[in-house]
């Protein structure tokens, strides 16, 4: 399963943080690094559609 799809379901409430953990086979310390790479890339996506048009 792509790894920003199982982010995305946390983030949406539908697993746990556990959960998602589990399906991305990662430690506490490294998920959270992932969530944070991948709400930072959500936010450059965010600016670029803002200032491209």
């Amino acid at each position: 399963m792509d790894k920003s799809k199982v982010i995305d379901a946390y983030r949406r409430g539908f697993i746990t943080v556990k959960e998602c953990g589990q399906i991305l086979g990662v430690e506490d310390v490294q998920l959270q690094l992932l969530l944070r790479q991948e709400l930072s890339k959500m936010s450059c996506m965010r600016e670029s559609r803002r200032v491209g048009g």
